[in-house]
């Protein structure tokens, strides 16, 4: 499932925003985890009723809470009356995620019912078989908080897998056993899986080269001549100061000046370094090892300039930056 919503806009979004991490778990709910727990150790449930909303406002009318997942960081939730795979991005097909989980789903399907079929007893062999399946794979449930570093720790702990980007994840669709799977419902050939392996290594690497040549545009056309047109205008102004009053400090503009000056020097450097780092970048011929370059060296060269870039707009006038400011775009009509 981890492979079937790779791509490079999706890397930067699991994890955050209530977008759910990359680490694939399943959200149950307090209820029907404990009906789990209880069909495993062979007790009764007990329904305990839905819990009261404690909101310390006593005018307010008492609501039952909600069970279920309100912090939006599991992959896999149930909502009260379904399952909700929430990893996939916006500009992403479901077809593909869909696939892969119908895919699954048969597998399960059969393996349960090759065991039945052969069952002396059925209701025997059928609670037997919902209780190993509930042991067997019970370390997916996780009802907490999808985005803490003491998840990602348990998950390891559990033997989950955490790959955080599409070159960590697609290498996965190679094992023989994914392989087998597919072809064993007519799903895929070998060819077929190997083929996308290629097509969607290739697609992130050139998504990556694509963003990277437009941040360099950006930066060097747009947002570092308007920087430098703000940082004139604060010259000028500390220079008129200085001539109806030599006492005026001009703390402000000489601050200003300072600071934009250098992060226009170390933005303008880190250009430099992005547009090297772009020429070195392997053929696209080894759709791997230019994946893998792309993420190790590409993308962090982005992020510095990106870091050198958001701290010169936040010092920078609005009149001047080239661009809406998050504010602009959330806030604005």
């Amino acid at each position: 499932m981890r492979v079937s919503i790779a791509s490079a806009g999706n890397d930067h979004r699991l994890g955050a925003s209530e977008a759910p991490p990359a680490i694939m778990s399943i959200f149950l709910g307090d209820d029907l985890e404990e009906i789990l727990e209880c069909i495993e150790k062979g007790t009764s449930y007990k329904n305990q009723g839905a819990g009261r909303m404690e909101i310390g406002v006593h005018v307010l009318p008492s609501f039952p809470k909600d069970t279920t997942d309100r912090n939006r960081t599991s992959p896999f939730a149930f909502t009260g009356n379904k399952f909700e795979f929430r990893s996939c991005g916006s500009s992403m097909s479901v077809s593909g995620p869909n696939t892969i989980l119908n895919t699954i789903v048969a597998e399960e399907l059969r393996l349960f019912a090759d065991e039945l079929e052969k069952a002396d007893d059925f209701t025997d062999s059928l609670n037997e078989l919902i209780k190993r399946t509930i042991q067997e794979h019970k370390r997916i449930i996780f009802n907490g908080d999808g985005y803490s570093e003491e998840w990602k720790k348990e998950a390891k702990r559990r033997g989950l897998l955490n790959l955080p980007t599409t070159v960590d994840a697609m290498p996965t669709v190679l094992l023989k056993k994914n392989i087998d799977l597919f072809e064993k419902h007519g799903i895929y050939t070998e060819t077929e899986v190997r083929s996308r392996y290629e097509i969607n290594l290739d697609v992130y690497s050139k998504t990556i080269n694509i963003e990277a040549q437009t941040m360099v545009e950006m930066a060097l056309r747009q947002i570092l001549p308007s920087v430098n047109k703000y940082v004139k205008q604060l010259a000028e102004a500390m220079s008129l100061k200085g001539m109806i009053d030599p006492l005026f400090k001009n703390g402000m503009e000489r601050d200003l000046i300072k600071k934009l000056s250098v992060l226009e020097d170390k933005a303008y450097a880190q250009v430099g370094e992005l547009k090297k780092l772009l020429s070195k970048a392997p053929s696209y011929d080894n759709n791997l090892e230019c994946a893998v370059y792309y993420k190790d060296k590409i993308i962090p060269a982005m992020e510095k300039l990106r870091g050198f870039c958001d701290e010169m707009e936040v010092n920078t006038s609005s009149e001047f930056w080239p661009f809406p400011t998050y504010g602009d775009i959330l806030f604005s009509v």
